[in-house]
């Protein structure tokens, strides 16, 4: 049985979250459409050497949904660390998939201080995004017919198209992916997530992450179909010293198509830390 959520009330709404293992903390942030679960298969993985903390982003998973906040990834990043204030978290790992790798840049070129280094998977990032079908969701009109006729069948293919291997597309993966849009609430959050996305939140960082001196991994699955690979491309470029490793069999949910792959990056690079050398081998591009 999947333990409970624990709940950290931040800015007047409760967030949810995971801990497990002790040691150094790292905090794993879901994008759009997903939330902590995403996670389920790097967490065994790296619990036995750190403090792992997964979090349901406000309007996400198991957290409180209210629709009169914005959800833009401006105002994640503020509450992550009004989050991370409260648990007394300390500087930590951060790691940011989809658009919570976009919440980890505000993060790091705003809070520099509250972390030691920052992890980027499939990552949206400066004016690449956002892409189809999150644009028609900020159109009034595609949002109701989207609150109408979203099924599991349309979520089903969604969540094909960003597996590399098709055969890990199972009914548990599904129910998972579709659990939080069992209700009328969780669907509207989801919308009104998408809709508060603006991609000049990054636009307008882009000078500070030329100018970053935290320690910087840029992981791209390079069979993500949702997001360009030019991303994490100009990230590696414009971040001084960052490193970029290419997973060839990584769709956009990675952690479904490589947790061990994932989790060993992760390691190595927290483990290398420091280091004068890059991280070199068959999947790395220092």
């Amino acid at each position: 049985m999947e333990k409970q959520p624990l709940t950290c009330r931040v800015a007047g709404h409760d967030i949810a979250y995971h801990c497990d293992g002790e040691g150094e903390t790292v905090l794993l942030v879901h994008g759009i459409t997903t939330y902590s679960f995403i996670w389920r298969r790097i967490v065994p993985l790296l619990k036995d050497h750190y403090r792992v903390i997964t979090v349901d982003l406000l309007g996400c998973g198991a957290s409180d949904k209210p629709l009169e906040v914005s959800y833009s990834i401006r105002q994640h990043a503020r509450l992550l660390k009004e989050f991370a204030d409260t648990l007394e978290l300390g500087a930590f790992h951060f790691v940011g998939h989809d658009v919570g790798g976009g919440i980890g840049q505000i993060f790091a070129v705003r809070y520099p201080d509250a972390i030691t280094d920052l992890t980027l998977i499939n990552s949206v990032g400066h004016d690449f995004w956002p892409v189809q079908p999150i644009i028609a969701m900020r159109t009034p009109i595609i949002r109701q017919l989207a609150m109408a006729t979203l099924d599991i069948g349309a979520l089903r293919l969604v969540v094909r198209r960003g597996l590399y291997h098709k055969n890990r597309l199972d009914q548990d993966l599904i129910d998972r992916f579709w659990a939080p849009m069992r209700t009328r609430l969780g669907r509207k959050g989801f919308l009104h997530f998408a809709n508060s996305l603006n991609n000049r939140h990054l636009i307008e960082i882009e000078g500070d992450l030329k100018k970053l001196r935290l320690p910087v991994l840029i992981i791209r699955g390079d069979a993500d179909l949702y997001l360009s690979g030019a991303i994490a491309e100009k990230l590696h470029r414009d971040i001084p010293d960052s490193r970029l490793c290419r997973i060839a069999t990584g769709s956009h949910f990675i952690q479904e198509d490589e947790p061990e792959m994932l989790a060993e990056e992760m390691m190595r690079f927290w483990h290398v830390l420091g280091h004068s050398s890059p991280i070199r081998g068959e999947n790395a591009d220092g």
